[in-house]
């Protein structure tokens, strides 16, 4: 998004979120991170003014709390791909998982798993993502989650 050092990725949020609280002018990416943000309440302390160890702090699974910036990039990364079809057939996928869910976010949340996986995969191979496995994880859930053929 802005580079790959963790700490200047941090930022960012922290930046956009600051200036969403402010009403300053923000570029369209800053605009879906304070988005994000904004739909996501226990994490806005986080980024408060001030609360610079949330930077550098690790969030380990076996520490039993989700990784408030990873889990904030994964609705960014699934509305990026939805915006632009990418991999192609995301989006029909998503908005079929959004009707049903009748909430963006929850479907949002449901499509974590297999994004998350996808991208799992790829760095315990070292390798880009699996586009077509992906998509196929995707409409899987889309039918066991709703309970008939995925959109093509």
């Amino acid at each position: 998004m802005y580079g790959n050092d963790r700490d200047s990725m941090r930022r960012v949020y922290v930046e956009a979120w600051r200036k969403a609280s402010n009403g300053e002018a923000m570029d369209s990416m800053e605009r879906l991170i304070a988005e994000v943000v904004g739909e996501h309440p226990e994490y806005q302390p986080l980024l408060a003014p001030g609360n610079e160890s949330v930077l550098a702090r690790d969030y380990a699974p076996e520490e039993g709390q989700t990784n408030p910036f990873l889990h904030m990039g994964l609705h960014i990364a699934l509305r990026e791909q939805a915006a632009t079809d990418r991999p192609a057939g995301i989006r029909a996928l998503i908005d079929q998982l959004t009707r049903h869910t009748g909430d963006r976010l929850e479907a949002e949340h449901r499509l974590m798993e297999p994004l998350g996986e996808a991208l799992w995969d790829a760095q315990r191979t070292a390798g880009e993502p699996d586009q077509a496995a992906y998509v196929e994880r995707v409409r899987r859930l889309v039918a066991d989650t709703t309970g008939t053929s995925p959109a093509a």
